[in-house]
């Protein structure tokens, strides 16, 4: 699924953005959710079913109408998603509708920074006026929370945090398998940084969480690693994922570490990195075989899902251990 900037930083048109401003009590998604629909198409979603479509109808209506005046421009509209959706979540969502013409040089240039904030994992956070059609702002300090208030004159704003995402994985190996790692963490929360040395082995369309690393000394990119980082070793050779191994578990800090392979070549590499001084207890921080449980199948995409639902536990608990 395409997400809602690069879909939006594809148009030309004019197309209507649909944010989750607040909601109380349960709903399909939390305030920030987004969708982008155009004349023809949506991208993204704000989850909800029924909820989905009434917005896209009310986005096409605002499409048909002359650009330029607030009704075609900003529309905030409250739904109560059990009595008046029939929805089983029952809260109670505000939508905005915000018009973008993509055509529009000032749209343009507002679209541009901000995928590049994102793609540079900078934070922004947009400051969307609910009772003028004026262009929305760009700040880089903000809440965490998207939500409307009024400023001192009575005027409503939306404040909508576009964070980057806070999982980092750093993946080394372009292989069969680590390709289809990057393909199923492609919808994730999640950034990655995916490692080789052989260009070819990269295919030409990234998906917009990933940076390619081109790099003939990996190790080096282990040690400049923020703390958080979580790294998964797949690499072409044995004698590569050992040098790589050693270089992780002797850094100080470090969210996960996975290493492909057997229990053979866990005994292995325990042994071999032993004899180097990594002690048992760094040992234990090695996830070797990697993938959650009950999944034993060898196909790259059968380990790609065991693996990214590993990584989804790890990155969840990591989470909720931080409030």
């Amino acid at each position: 699924m395409k997400s809602w900037l690069d879909a939006l930083h594809a148009q030309t048109a004019r197309c209507i953005l649909v944010t989750v401003a607040t909601l109380a009590g349960s709903g399909p998604r939390d305030p920030g959710a987004k969708m982008l629909i155009t004349a023809t198409q949506s991208f993204d979603t704000i989850g909800g079913g029924h909820l989905e479509l009434r917005a896209i109808e009310i986005a096409r209506a605002m499409l048909s109408l002359p650009s330029g005046t607030l009704a075609a421009e900003r529309h905030v509209q409250r739904f109560v998603l059990g009595a008046g959706l029939g929805q089983c979540c029952g809260g109670v969502v505000h939508l905005v509708f915000e018009s973008i013409d993509a055509a529009n040089a000032a749209a343009r240039d507002h679209i541009a920074a901000l995928t590049e904030r994102c793609a540079a994992g900078v934070d922004s956070w947009r400051m969307v006026s609910l009772d003028t059609p004026e262009q929305p702002g760009l700040l880089s300090e903000g809440g965490s929370d998207c939500h409307i208030f009024s400023d001192a004159t009575g005027q409503r704003w939306m404040q909508d945090p576009c964070l980057v995402h806070r999982h980092h994985l750093m993946l080394f190996g372009a292989g069969h398998v680590g390709a289809a790692i990057v393909r199923a963490l492609a919808d994730l929360p999640c950034r990655v940084t995916w490692v080789d040395e052989r260009e070819e082995q990269f295919p030409a369309d990234l998906p917009a969480n990933v940076r390619a690393e081109l790099s003939d000394t990996p190790a080096a990119l282990i040690d400049l690693a923020e703390e958080d980082v979580s790294f998964l070793v797949m690499t072409h050779s044995h004698a590569l994922d050992q040098e790589l191994a050693e270089h992780i578990l002797r850094r100080s800090a470090f969210a996960w570490f996975g290493l492909i392979g057997s229990d053979t070549k866990r005994a292995l590499f325990e042994r071999r990195l032993l004899e180097r001084g990594i002690t048992a207890q760094q040992l234990h921080a090695m996830v070797c075989p990697i993938g959650i449980a009950g999944i034993g199948g060898k196909a790259p995409g059968v380990i790609a899902i065991a693996v990214a639902a590993q990584l989804m536990q790890v990155w969840e608990a990591q989470t909720e251990s931080s409030f």
